[in-house]
């Protein structure tokens, strides 16, 4: 029986990837760093310094990332996304229903805790999460399964009883890493590798429908 539902943020309560792809672009482009050479859907669910050796090839030691990721935190506080234009249009009332059914909600994003909590507030979602576990609690984010494992801990059941709703290959990966079922969100549009899900569904609504009917 499911008790408890880990949901990553991006790509699947939000439509924010397409924005950070060519937020990321932007910056980069404006430092003389092209990314042409990558194809968008690496970048899907990871954070920037998961991606500089990939970015930079052999040209790595000419560039200081640690300052490079400050200068792009900066840059992307002037260009924030406007999340109230980018949530999924069944995202509250999913939540919701779920917490009146009793279900225990925990959030678990690669991306910056500021970040997540602003996006969550501005739109009414923020209420709903018992959890919310950010990029900046781990030293590692996904593949890594450590922010799964915490989430898990901190529900504190079974990890039979509970289930993780991704989308990136690099969320799934770290879902079935930490033993947890993962239902993924199908990607329409980067061609990510989603073959470790459990399950593909079309929205946030199909993935709960799927979970109701297993209570």
């Amino acid at each position: 029986m499911i008790k408890a539902i880990i949901f990553d943020m991006d790509g699947v309560l939000f439509n924010t990837e397409n924005f950070y792809f060519d937020r990321r672009e932007a910056f980069l482009g404006s430092k003389g760093i092209s990314i042409k050479h990558l194809p968008p859907k690496f970048f899907v669910g990871g954070r920037m310094d998961q991606f500089w050796e990939k970015i930079l090839g052999d040209k790595i030691s000419d560039y200081d990332t640690k300052a490079l990721e400050a200068e792009y935190t900066a840059y992307k506080n002037v260009h924030r996304p406007d999340y109230s234009q980018l949530v999924f249009p069944d995202a509250k009332k999913v939540l919701a229903d779920l917490k009146a059914k009793g279900f225990v909600l925990a959030l678990a994003s690669n991306t910056v805790r500021k970040d997540v909590e602003r996006a969550l507030t501005k739109c009414g979602l923020i209420e709903y999460f018992t959890y919310i576990l950010t990029g900046d609690d781990f030293k590692e984010g996904k593949p890594n399964p450590a922010i799964y494992n915490a989430a898990c801990a901190k529900l504190g059941f079974d990890k039979g009883n509970i289930v993780i709703i991704e989308d990136s290959q690099k969320g799934i990966q770290a879902g079935v890493a930490a033993g947890v079922r993962v239902i993924a969100i199908r990607d329409k549009v980067f061609g990510i590798d989603q073959s470790q899900a459990s399950l593909l569904v079309d929205s946030l609504t199909e993935a709960v429908q799927v979970i109701e009917k297993e209570v």
